[in-house]
């Protein structure tokens, strides 16, 4: 099971709702992510259990309308939509599908992997992380 925290900056006031680093749940592992054009943080899909139907030759999604409708066989989809997916019921092959490190807002973004502690991707401090998590997924 997957935990995301809430992390803030003292100096700029930044906040995030990320995992902090590599987490994972049943369905899908995440990785969190600074980019470095938009100057915030994100969890990017690093792998995601399909089952086989929707799962092209290439080894990315069919575009079958299981993931905002377009095929993507480099494009991972956004760690909300895989969040709010229902998962399959009844089918008993899956496959693992892994993607790269990329911006939701755009694949031509400059990426890094940020795991915690880590610096601001606004102003350099070090974010704090809060106590409890603020939310489990699976």
């Amino acid at each position: 099971m997957g935990r995301s925290y809430a992390y803030e900056c003292s100096k700029c006031g930044f906040q995030a709702k990320v995992s902090g680093g590599p987490d994972r749940g049943v369905m899908v592992w995440v990785q969190t992510i600074g980019c470095r054009d938009c100057k915030k943080l994100y969890d990017a899909v690093t792998r995601l259990k399909a089952p086989e139907g929707i799962v092209s030759e290439s080894g990315g999604l069919a575009g079958s309308g299981a993931m905002k409708g377009r095929p993507s066989a480099a494009r991972a989809p956004a760690f909300p939509v895989v969040l709010n997916r229902l998962r399959p019921f009844g089918l008993k092959s899956h496959r693992w599908v892994s993607f790269k490190l990329q911006c939701p807002v755009s694949p031509m973004h400059r990426v890094q992997s940020w795991n915690e502690p880590d610096r601001c991707p606004k102003c350099g401090t070090y974010l704090e992380k809060s106590a409890l998590p603020f939310r489990l997924w699976e």
